[in-house]
């Protein structure tokens, strides 16, 4: 959802300074372009430049490592949320701004999906699901969404909440399936439209 996110996510950030932020962003990045299966805790250390015995210093295990991920796109995710609140005055504007977030990472996500959702949904695969706190990379957007409608004056303001990120992730899901941005772009011209009847 920021800048910073899509640097990591498509590999163009500068390394962070220190090992384990070197470790997660390098953990981001794969586990979007590869997923989680297909990511090793070897993969990462080799991806941040941090030698693979030092790894454990920092992360016990993958979950430990995937756990520390999913804080950090909880972190960014409320981050970009609260610029758009200082960015923007109206709820119509603020949801109108999430959008155009969501739109312009459109060549990334056509290549590797919504990393949120791939997240959620790989992790919920797992045998015995996942006791990781993924849920919250929904709950985050949902429940800002949610706000602005509400500042809206809708009674229904949790429903279209719900609406508006599912749009989103389905928009996601078809734009990285057909490898075609347009699709996301086109789903972010009926949600302003969308936004503006409202």
């Amino acid at each position: 959802m920021t800048n910073s996110l899509e640097r990591i996510l498509d590999g163009t950030a500068e390394q962070p300074p220190g090992k384990r932020e070197r470790l997660i962003a390098a953990a981001s990045r794969l586990l979007h372009q590869r997923g989680v299966e297909k990511t090793t805790l070897a993969d990462i250390a080799q991806a941040a430049d941090v030698p693979v015995g030092n790894v454990y210093y920092y992360f016990k295990t993958k979950d430990d490592i995937i756990a520390a991920v999913i804080e950090a796109h909880v972190r960014q995710s409320k981050a970009a949320l609260a610029s758009i609140d200082d960015g923007h005055r109206s709820p119509k504007s603020r949801l109108k701004a999430l959008v155009r977030e969501y739109a312009r990472q459109g060549e990334v996500i056509a290549l590797h999906g919504c990393p949120h959702g791939s997240l959620c949904s790989e992790l919920d695969k797992r045998p015995g699901g996942s006791d990781l706190a993924v849920a919250e990379l929904m709950r985050v957007p949902v429940e800002w969404a949610e706000a602005q409608f509400r500042a809206l004056g809708r009674r229904d303001a949790h429903d279209l909440a719900v609406s508006l990120v599912a749009a989103y992730e389905g928009s996601a899901l078809l734009s990285n399936t057909f490898r075609d941005p347009n699709i996301l772009a086109r789903e972010a011209r009926r949600l302003n439209r969308w936004i503006d009847t409202l």
